[in-house]
């Protein structure tokens, strides 16, 4: 009789465990990890420069800064 303990699932029987990963799945990973810092990087850039003044009023007759700051 087959003991159920051979199908028992361990850490050993993964592919990726103790630094035993491919080189490829190392550089997707790494490939995901510097996509999401560019696209984090591309947002924040585009939310620093975009701030608009919606400054109304003249220097004569000063209005209400409405910028968000």
């Amino acid at each position: 009789m087959k003991s159920n303990m051979d199908d028992e699932l361990s850490l050993d029987k993964i592919d990726d465990y103790n630094g035993t990963e491919t080189k490829e799945k190392r550089n997707t990973v790494k490939l995901v990890i510097v996509f999401c810092l560019l696209v984090g990087a591309v947002f924040s850039y585009m939310k620093y420069n975009s701030q608009v003044e919606d400054y109304v009023g003249t220097q004569e007759a000063p209005g209400i800064s409405t910028t968000k700051k």
